[in-house]
């Protein structure tokens, strides 16, 4: 691990959609030790999501293979890193296209990676076809000021 990290985590599982949850839940558990707010942490999980389920739905289509994700955390920022090696994506300009889909006899809405860049940051997704894709997101998690009232309490005590 480099030392410009604070930390870093991986994770490896097999693509079910039963395992979205636990892989959505697990970099937020992940993230919370920057002390996001509710709103930022629930950005996480729908951006972790929406990126996951790309992997499942589109990735490997209806094969199974290994979804790969990457948690890092630096100064007051978290980088995630969600890959497979899956089918990949042809363009990958019209895939972040709102409304563009593969598959539209599913009820998806091809909104994914629009909602991955209007919650996080940063979005970079790199795509092979034939080997796969790696999406790149980032969120700045602002700094928690105290509230008057918690100082206040705070300054009675001493």
């Amino acid at each position: 691990m480099k030392d410009e990290f604070k930390n870093e985590m991986k994770l490896e599982f097999v693509s079910k959609s039963a395992n979205e949850a636990f892989a959505r839940i697990t970099v937020a558990a992940f993230a919370s030790q920057l002390d996001p707010s509710l709103e930022e942490l629930a950005d996480i999980k729908t951006a972790v999501s929406e990126a996951v389920t790309n992997s499942i739905v589109h990735g490997y289509d209806k094969s199974q293979g290994v979804v790969k994700i990457i948690a890092k955390l630096k100064d007051n920022e978290v980088i995630i890193e969600v890959s497979d090696k899956g089918k990949g994506i042809e363009n990958v300009d019209a895939a972040k296209e709102p409304l563009y889909t593969t598959k539209p006899n599913l009820e998806r809405s091809g909104m994914g990676f629009t909602i991955m860049e209007s919650f996080m940051d940063k979005l970079e997704v790199q795509s092979i076809v034939g080997l796969g894709t790696k999406v790149t997101m980032c969120k700045k998690i602002k700094p928690r000021k105290e509230s008057e009232e918690e100082l206040e309490i705070t300054a009675t005590n001493l």
